[in-house]
């Protein structure tokens, strides 16, 4: 009679192998899907790198125009992802902002000129220091 807890540790082994394996197939299989479900107009980024715009496909060759007028051909297997298109911001405002006087409103010009009010006068060299704050070397530090 085989010994049970061999047969246990085997069946746990291939369990975890066929785990492993499905999550792999899984990912394999979306993105054979998505390959081949690229249209023209799409915005993709190679396995490389590169981004563009799908401008045509054949069979299992990719058109791919990265700038106005450079077009490059790539095979269907080194297009890694579908890329969003960048999306324009919106100047945002606030409520708050809108509320604001002309009497409250902080400008640039204040903020500057109150940073310059606080900036500490570093001196280069010790020559620019009161005689009483120099320390020439042979002195001992007495602190």
């Amino acid at each position: 009679m085989p010994d049970l807890s061999f047969l246990l540790f085997v069946a746990v082994a291939f369990g975890l192998l066929w785990l492993m394996t499905s999550r792999s197939r899984k990912q394999q299989r979306t993105a054979q899907e998505f390959r081949n479900n690229l249209a023209p107009g799409d915005e993709i980024m190679t396995g490389s790198g590169l981004f563009g715009t799908v401008v045509e496909v054949d069979g299992d060759v990719v058109t791919v125009e990265s700038t106005p007028g450079n077009r490059t051909r790539w095979i269907r297997a080194a297009i890694a992802k579908k890329v969003d298109p960048p999306v324009e911001e919106d100047e945002y405002t606030d409520e708050a902002d809108d509320e604001e006087t002309d009497d409250e409103a902080v400008t640039d010009a204040d903020r500057i000129a109150r940073a310059n009010d606080e900036v500490i006068d570093v001196p280069d060299d010790l020559s620019s220091l009161p005689p009483v704050l120099r320390k020439k070397d042979d002195e001992p530090d007495t602190k």
